[in-house]
């Protein structure tokens, strides 16, 4: 009965933790893109890195080539991240376009495994010709006011550093649900958290940040012999330097979508890459919030296993259940909204054994083995 007592226990600082995500959630102002007269000022250049994209660079292209948006203020530049598929012919399609593609290879003193995402970033930031920078993943797929988004907040909001909105594209089965599902809570998250100002976070799929700043702070110096990274650490660098110059971009005009895994496998990984920057956090909020999150999930876990044996166990596990599950649809029902995702949290429930599971594991080998990425061994 003691893991019961525990589980409640942390249970209570959880629900605390979801109604403040909640409150801050519905504290946030929507920026809409509606006077046509509007025209941004700022120059932009997107950077796209991009490791064996074949099946998405084109169509990423193609959307962020389409942006409403100055011709003369934005330029794309895809890094390519020694791609061994046809990322870069696809690409060298789009070079009359104004596309521009920069080799890691051409890079001094860089060969495929001392290369990563970071340094392919960081190689395109050298060359934009813009004050602010833009990120995407090769994967996304970006609506046509993204920029003009994007560019008239920043300019609004004098921010140095702004996180905006992802979200996966259609879910077409019970593993897209699954990473719907998930995934839409990060963003939730995301976005509550940069409203109240209690940590740090972003994705990289949809980051703009000032070039000028960036080099100030030394870029991923420091964090760029860690794997995943190139959004919350990049964010924490800018935080430390002045909280009051991050902020998020609240906006379905700047949502960018972006593929789930294809499998069971190719998830596991990817969750695990996530989480294993936990550790590297400045910020003691955010690892002390990902702690109980592990660590209620962890005794929940324990009292599913134990209620093998002792069947009464499995009533308590019930209860806690469906108490943490009505505290989170509390919390996701404006967040789905906002991504017009509804329909998946008819899934919400039913998942949660799995999204517990699933928890656990990611956080506990995600700081004890390696792991592969697009072929390439990385920890």
């Amino acid at each position: 009965m003691v893991i019961i007592w525990i589980s409640i226990a942390l249970l209570l600082p959880y629900a605390l933790l979801i109604l403040m995500y909640r409150r801050a959630w519905a504290s946030l102002k929507t920026f809409r893109v509606n006077d046509p007269k509007q025209i941004p000022t700022a120059g932009i250049s997107v950077i796209i890195p991009a490791r064996n994209e074949g099946k998405h660079i084109g169509t990423c292209l193609s959307s962020v080539i389409a942006q409403v948006y100055p011709a003369g203020l934005f330029e794309i530049i895809v890094v390519d991240d020694f791609s061994s598929d046809e990322t870069v012919p696809i690409v060298e399609g789009y070079l009359d376009r104004g596309v521009k593609l920069v080799h890691m290879r051409d890079a001094e003193g860089m060969d495929e495994q001392t290369s990563s995402k970071k340094k392919a970033i960081d190689r395109g930031i050298s060359i934009a010709r813009h004050p602010l920078i833009v990120t995407t993943d090769a994967d996304c797929t970006a609506p046509p006011l993204w920029l003009k988004c994007m560019g008239l907040f920043y300019e609004q909001s004098k921010l140095s550093f702004i996180a905006a909105p992802v979200r996966f594209q259609e879910a077409h089965n019970m593993l897209h649900i699954f990473q719907a599902l998930d995934f839409l809570a990060l963003q939730g998250i995301t976005a509550a958290a940069s409203s109240m100002g209690l940590h740090a976070m972003s994705n990289g799929a949809n980051l703009a940040y000032e070039k000028k700043i960036y080099q100030e702070v030394g870029g991923f110096s420091g964090v760029d012999h860690i794997a995943s990274g190139d959004d919350m650490l990049l964010m924490q660098k800018f935080t430390a330097r002045d909280t009051r110059s991050v902020g998020y971009c609240f906006s379905p005009d700047a949502i960018v979508r972006t593929e789930a895994a294809e499998n069971w496998t190719d998830f596991i990984r990817q969750r695990i890459r996530w989480a294993s920057k936990a550790i590297h956090y400045r910020e003691s909020t955010i690892f002390f919030v990902l702690l109980l999150v592990y660590l209620f999930n962890v005794s929940l876990l324990a009292i599913l296993i134990m209620g093998i044996w002792n069947h009464p166990m499995l009533g308590w596990w019930l209860g806690i259940v469906f108490s943490k599950a009505i505290i989170e649809l509390n919390f996701l029902l404006p967040v789905s909204r906002f991504f017009s995702v509804q329909k998946l949290l008819w899934f919400f429930i039913p998942m949660q054994p799995f999204h517990i599971l699933y928890t656990v594991a990611a956080g506990t080998f995600s700081q004890f083995r390696r792991y592969e990425w697009k072929g390439r061994k990385v920890k």
